[in-house]
């Protein structure tokens, strides 16, 4: 088992993703995960699901769109003051 890393990120704050497909984009984060070192960040990294429908739940099929999670060095934290990317969290 991993051991969990000590994040700079939390839930709710404010990240500019830095690299990848999604390069330039802003959102908020959703979820962390310390174990994987992973964010999950609002309308980045969307990927489409196919899904079967399950008549018990009544759950219909089809295309579900749902993001996914991103490495947490692909994300710098903005700050909530100035608007601009940062390193370091404000006190």
């Amino acid at each position: 088992m991993e051991k969990p890393v000590k994040m700079k990120l939390k839930k709710g704050d404010d990240v500019l993703v830095i690299a990848g497909k999604d390069r330039g984009k802003r959102g908020q984060v959703v979820k962390v995960s310390p174990t994987t070192n992973r964010v999950v960040v609002e309308g980045v990294n969307v990927v489409k699901k196919a899904t079967k429908p399950n008549p018990q739940t009544g759950a219909e099929g089809g295309m579900i769109a749902k993001e996914s999670p991103i490495h947490a060095s692909n994300v710098m934290l903005v700050d909530k003051a100035t608007q601009k990317p940062t390193r370091k969290r404000p006190a």
